[in-house]
């Protein structure tokens, strides 16, 4: 991070598709990421550890010290990353053209289950792109919260970094999620909190950071732009970097990543704005959080199920993902299954 070439990948705090994650977690392990984030759920963290040790079997190059930190993400009340879709198909007119179904990132929207649901809920990660779509507005978003008293106990141990979500004055409710994660705090090597940009949004982070006193471990603040959009074009990573450059100018004590909206431009739009990888004492992004845009590049490889029985497949994701990856890092051919 003190060198600006950290490189996270975010599979979605409310994704729980077991298959999907997997995958992610094999390609990008293989490609270089250094941490990876999933929902807290123990299922979700199984399925991303399965796909590390798959990308540790298949090529000696990535060595068990080389292992992507796992992060877990929580949140302290309602907040797009812990939503899910939802709607009774039944209810749709029969002649409508389903625009949901084509809008959806994730191929969650679906017409044939046998309940009638029109959402499968374990692949939706709450982007909301098929709420205002639907002609007869039939479509709502369910929001969650993470149950931290009773997961913390199950993950820590299995997880490397926490993230907490939050939104400007929530004081309250971020100080009580805060005591509830505390004893375990200190097991874990990373705190990363994510806010997405609001007024106040400065003076709200301070805040925190004095809740957090004293701070076991380094602190990430991510800033969040425009969440999960960085597939949709090029412009959302300016939202990503402004967010970003607000924080920075701030001189909050901590690391400063960017999220919400990065993609494929963000590396090339920070270089020119001086603001990654620079001269020591100079503020700078520490590094960068692709989701969305992440997930799309390797979207065609991922029904091959598992991933890695089918070597020329994998070699084409890893390096799908590689081009991403090595935006941030030093570009480092990898072996991968003998190849």
């Amino acid at each position: 991070m003190q060198q600006g070439h950290w490189f996270k990948l975010i599979c979605g705090a409310s994704n729980q598709h077991l298959p999907a994650v997997r995958s992610l977690a094999l390609v990008y392990t293989l490609a270089g990421a250094d941490c990876i984030d999933v929902a807290a759920d123990p299922a979700v963290l199984a399925a991303a550890k399965s796909g590390i040790a798959a990308a540790q079997a298949a090529t000696p190059i990535r060595s068990p010290a080389q292992r992507p930190w796992l992060m877990a993400s929580f949140n302290d009340g309602e907040d797009p990353h812990f939503r899910k879709a939802a709607f009774s198909t039944a209810a749709c007119p029969a002649d409508c053209s389903r625009p949901c179904e084509a809008v959806c990132p994730a191929a969650a929207i679906a017409f044939d289950l046998p309940d009638g649901s029109g959402v499968i809920t374990e692949r939706c990660y709450g982007c909301g792109r098929c709420l205002p779509v639907c002609p007869p507005r039939l479509i709502e978003a369910r929001a969650f919260s993470t149950q931290a008293a009773a997961l913390a106990p199950q993950l820590i141990g299995q997880i490397d970094a926490i993230e907490i979500h939050t939104q400007v004055d929530r004081d309250r409710d971020f100080a009580q999620l805060w005591q509830q994660l505390l004893p375990y705090l200190p097991k874990l090597k990373l705190i990363a909190v994510s806010c997405s940009v609001a007024a106040g949004l400065v003076d709200y982070l301070r805040r925190l950071y004095a809740i957090m006193q004293p701070l076991p471990v380094p602190l990430i603040w991510q800033t969040d732009g425009r969440p999960m959009s960085g597939d949709i074009g090029a412009g959302t990573t300016h939202l990503a970097i402004r967010a970003g450059q607000q924080v920075l100018s701030a001189g909050l004590p901590g690391y400063v990543q960017l999220a919400g909206g990065t993609n494929a431009y963000t590396v090339e739009k920070l270089e020119a704005l001086n603001l990654l990888r620079t001269a020591p004492g100079t503020p700078s992004v520490a590094g960068i959080a692709y989701g969305s845009y992440a997930r799309k590049l390797i979207a065609p490889f991922l029904l091959a199920e598992p991933l890695e029985q089918h070597p020329q497949l994998l070699q084409q994701a890893v390096q799908a993902a590689q081009r991403l990856v090595s935006q941030l890092k030093a570009p480092q051919p990898r072996a991968i299954l003998g190849t």
